[in-house]
């Protein structure tokens, strides 16, 4: 008796108290300056207020309420609020894509697409040439600056750039297998400034012969890593690549192209993710 009688006492006190405080909002549109930011889709839940408890938009500790919909599936507020957000996110991401369709690369290369899965062809004197990167993973880290310099680049934040790994696949009239090479984007190496000698903003990672227009990287064949290899056999299977129109300029075209298409998937995935929440 004394527990009931104890626990309506603080139910009357939480009632009270929840009606004299006011409301907070459901959710805050979340305006971006810079896409490092838009990526953050969970940023609202480290934004609380002053007091440092975390906002019970995306951490509610109790049933929410449920509404029912023809398509039979749960709708709660927290979807509602969702929802909403993810409207705000699409709109700024649509604000600041810089390419509604995607960039064209130069040298004749034809361009074919598979949900996140790019082809590059191109025949340079009876050979075929054919590149293939995917976009899925292919956004390095952001890493954490100083404090000093946080504060002074906070109104100029760097942009998402995509440097996927790519394959590069030679095939000869006549010959057996294709040779192929693993080429990758090392950190720091994407971008040349005025007055810096050009370096290579690519690097081949290995080669083999592999059977033409095989997926799988076949284990039995050799491979060479070129981790160890001589550095004038190293420069021979640039210049390969780069007779056959894989070079710098190539390199910084498919950046390009792998960065508006992975914003575009990115914006394709928010859409859908709208849909899914909203159950149309």
């Amino acid at each position: 008796m004394l527990k009931s009688v104890s626990r309506a006492v603080q139910l009357a006190a939480r009632l009270s108290s929840r009606s004299s405080a006011p409301s907070a909002p459901a959710i805050r549109p979340a305006l971006h300056l810079s896409r490092t930011f838009t990526r953050s889709i969970w940023s609202l839940s480290n934004s609380g207020p002053a007091s440092g408890s975390r906002p019970k938009l995306l951490t509610a500790t109790r049933a929410l309420p449920t509404v029912s919909c023809g398509c039979g599936s749960l709708h709660t507020e927290g979807d509602k609020a969702f929802a909403e957000f993810l409207t705000d996110e699409i709109k700024e991401e649509k604000k600041i894509q810089k390419n509604t369709s995607l960039p064209k690369m130069s040298g004749g290369w034809e361009l074919e697409l598979n949900g996140t899965e790019a082809k590059l062809v191109r025949s340079v004197s009876g050979e075929k040439v054919t590149i293939t990167f995917n976009v899925n993973n292919s956004i390095p880290p952001q890493l954490e600056e100083e404090p000093e310099q946080t504060q002074k680049g906070q109104e100029e934040e760097p942009d998402i750039v995509s440097t996927p790994n790519f394959v590069v696949e030679v095939t000869k009239q006549g010959a057996k297998n294709s040779l192929v090479f693993d080429c990758h984007f090392p950190e720091d190496e994407t971008g040349h400034g005025e007055g810096e000698e050009e370096s290579d903003i690519f690097t081949i990672r290995e080669v083999s012969f592999q059977p033409e227009g095989d997926v799988d990287w076949k284990e039995t064949s050799y491979t060479l890593n070129t981790d160890s290899l001589d550095w004038a056999l190293y420069d021979h299977l640039m210049d390969f690549l780069a007779d056959r129109g894989v070079d710098n300029t190539f390199a910084d075209e498919l950046i390009e192209l792998s960065t508006a298409l992975e914003h575009q998937e990115y914006i394709k995935f928010l859409e859908e993710l709208s849909t899914f929440v909203k159950c149309k």
